[in-house]
């Protein structure tokens, strides 16, 4: 094996070594409070009970795909689907299981000061970051060793992609089933707060904040990662002599694992104040982008690649910072955009709704000039193998962004974890603070993801056209026309069945909170325990059922257009479902996104303040956005990638 690959191998094995110390050192620390001792457990049961459920049926499916592919297709690349598939569910699951034992450690942490509660909870989620980073890396470079043919490891993606959107539906209908029932039946039927323990949603939305935002989102990014690299891999091999072209993009990626570690040097070392939670994650994130930009110059000039090479991973990364500073100014209450839709928000829900989604469907326009700018620039400096490189230059210093993005629903956990049990003002005070940043990190998170995720299937798109010999697509040919129609519409059907999803489960929820609250006497009075349960097992099943359809519908899209009507058809398939549902993902994320923060802008004392009734239309527009910015916007990533994914398997046998 060449240097090139004893590095890389190195890399990710930092990565999940340096994982693995973080979680020993989050699980060694002792709970003190009995009650929030309980209130963590009943979150983390409930978490690991809906996550092995899941995984059953994915177990099924992932079984019936390798019989499918080991006969229609070849042995290697059903092994490869399998590897893939292993660890991105493994990747999630780790990081889960690190979130639901941080929550109440931060929270703990916090009575004592803030910057030991940052900590835990950068710490937690930097295991995620590594676990994905380092797994993706490390599944790649082993499945290339073996098989020498970078085409055969688009199996491991498929394997990626397949879990990652059992997990994004999944854990988002549960979760914001559970989020808008708690919010309906507490804040506006009764005037609760959502952290009230009287109200058995809240702890559903607790569970739901882990199987969503924390297993979905790990399978989400691991899927992007991987596939970039992939993709790269394959189309280097193509323009590039020998190893040259295959190796550079895994040697970028170790190069960003590497990168990541130290830049959590400097989230951890800062002396974090209650006001300087911002700028903390901040710092790190940016001292990784420098820092990569001067790694990657020496390694592109070292490895004997031209500098335009360099100039498009730089673009690349470049315009991963420029979506993430759009989409906080688009979504953050601290800017004035997002407190005129709570302002909005005076004058009832109506003018609320209207307002945020104006803002959404107007957030789109960055986005797509950045990724229009990325796809230029890359192309005229080294074609499309330039394109590819941009796409891992964005996507280079995961190790650190999806730190900072999974930081949110640990700090969100925790702040409910220290209302919830009683802990003194001064601690909520720090969580609340905390909980703010968290919030803005994992909607920036959303619009970084989704940038990526578009700019990946586009990468996806371009290997598969090499792979079936079509230089270009005929734009006058009939089925190439209604490819683009179909492909266009798979976003609009997908988003509709993952709302109705949310939409139904959300109203059980509401009906057995009711039934309770009438029926369970001493409830409001705080002298008896709601059942938790029951609707932790409404959640649950309905998000296992209504994932299903939604999944089996962009798995079989793909193949049957692509049999029935061919290749250019299949391609225009593609593209119709990269342009529409990359600006359907990102006005559905940034439209929850502002409507969330603006609600977060009233609960803060603005305006009439809580409880008002700017406050309750508000919290409507909020439960509009839950399912917008937390189910459907995110698993509309997973949609366009795997559809480009399954399109690139199939291509040997069109």
């Amino acid at each position: 094996m060449s240097i090139q690959i004893y590095f890389i191998l190195l890399s990710s094995v930092m990565a999940l070594l340096f994982a693995g110390i973080l979680a020993w050192q989050i699980k060694r620390q002792t709970v003190v409070s009995k009650k929030a001792g309980h209130i963590s457990r009943i979150i983390r049961d409930g978490a690991m009970s809906f996550l092995r459920m899941e995984y059953r049926i994915l177990f099924c499916f992932v079984i019936v795909i390798t019989g499918l592919l080991y006969y229609f297709i070849n042995p290697k690349t059903a092994i490869a689907f399998i590897v893939g598939a292993i660890l991105s569910a493994l990747a999630g699951h780790i990081g889960m299981r690190i979130a639901v034992l941080a929550n109440v450690r931060t929270a703990e942490k916090l009575n004592k000061d803030f910057k030991s509660g940052l900590n835990i909870a950068f710490n937690s989620s930097s295991v995620m970051a590594m676990s994905v980073v380092g797994l993706g890396v490390l599944g790649i470079t082993i499945l290339y060793i073996i098989f020498k043919d970078p085409v055969i490891i688009y199996g491991f993606g498929f394997g990626a992609s397949s879990v990652a959107l059992f997990a994004r539906i999944g854990g988002g209908i549960y979760a914001k089933a559970a989020d808008v029932g708690a919010d309906l039946i507490g804040k506006i039927e009764y005037g609760i707060s959502e952290d009230d323990l009287r109200n058995p949603a809240v702890i559903v939305s607790n569970i739901g904040d882990n199987v969503g935002d924390m297993a979905g989102a790990g399978a989400d990014f691991f899927e992007s990662y991987v596939d970039s690299i992939i993709a790269a891999m394959v189309i280097g091999s193509i323009v590039a002599i020998g190893e040259r072209g295959i190796l550079l993009p895994l040697v970028l990626a170790g190069t960003g694992i590497i990168i990541s570690l130290i830049s959590n040097l400097f989230v951890k070392t800062r002396k974090a104040k209650s006001d300087s939670g911002h700028k903390v994650l901040n710092q790190g994130v940016w001292a990784a982008a420098i820092l990569m930009a001067i790694s990657a110059f020496v390694l592109i000039r070292y490895l004997s690649f031209g500098i335009n090479i360099f100039y498009s991973f730089l673009a690349g990364l470049l315009a991963g910072l420029i979506i993430s500073l759009v989409t906080e100014y688009f979504t953050s209450n601290k800017y004035s955009l997002t407190q005129k839709v709570a302002k909005a928000a005076q004058t009832g829900a109506g003018t609320n709704i209207i307002s945020g989604f104006a803002l959404g469907l107007f957030s789109t326009v960055v986005p797509v000039l950045a990724v229009s700018a990325i796809i230029f620039l890359a192309y005229q400096w080294s074609q499309l193998f330039g394109i590819a490189i941009a796409a891992i230059g964005m996507l280079s210093t995961l190790g650190i962004t999806l730190a900072a993005n999974s930081f949110g629903p640990v700090m969100d956990n925790a702040t409910g974890i220290a209302k919830m049990a009683g802990m003194d003002e001064k601690t909520i005070k720090r969580a609340e603070d905390l909980d703010a940043v968290g919030n803005t990190k994992a909607t920036v998170g959303k619009g970084f993801a989704i940038s990526a995720a578009a700019l990946t299937a586009l990468v996806l798109m371009v290997s598969y056209g090499q792979l079936v010999n079509l230089p270009f697509i005929d734009l006058l040919n009939y089925k190439v026309i209604i490819g683009l129609f179909l492909g266009g519409l798979m976003p609009f059907v997908f988003s509709s069945f993952a709302l109705q999803a949310v939409s139904r489960a959300a109203m059980a929820i509401v009906k057995e909170v009711r039934r309770q609250f009438k029926t369970i006497k001493g409830i409001m009075q705080g002298e008896t325990e709601p059942d938790y349960k029951k609707c932790i097992d409404i959640s649950a099943k309905a998000a296992l059922k209504e994932m299903i359809l939604p999944s089996v519908l962009c798995i079989l899209a793909p193949v049957l257009v692509g049999f029935l009507l061919g290749p250019s058809a299949l391609a225009g398939l593609l593209v119709g479902s990269i342009v529409s549902g990359f600006l359907l993902a990102v006005t559905m994320a940034n439209s929850g996104g502002a409507w969330d923060n603006a609600k977060k802008f009233i609960e803060a004392g603005n305006l009439e303040g809580r409880g008002s009734d700017t406050h309750k239309a508000a919290v409507v527009g909020d439960t509009v956005g839950d399912p917008f910015k937390d189910t459907a916007g995110p698993s509309l990533n997973i949609l366009i990638k795997l559809m480009a994914i399954i399109a690139l398997i199939i291509a040997p046998l069109l």
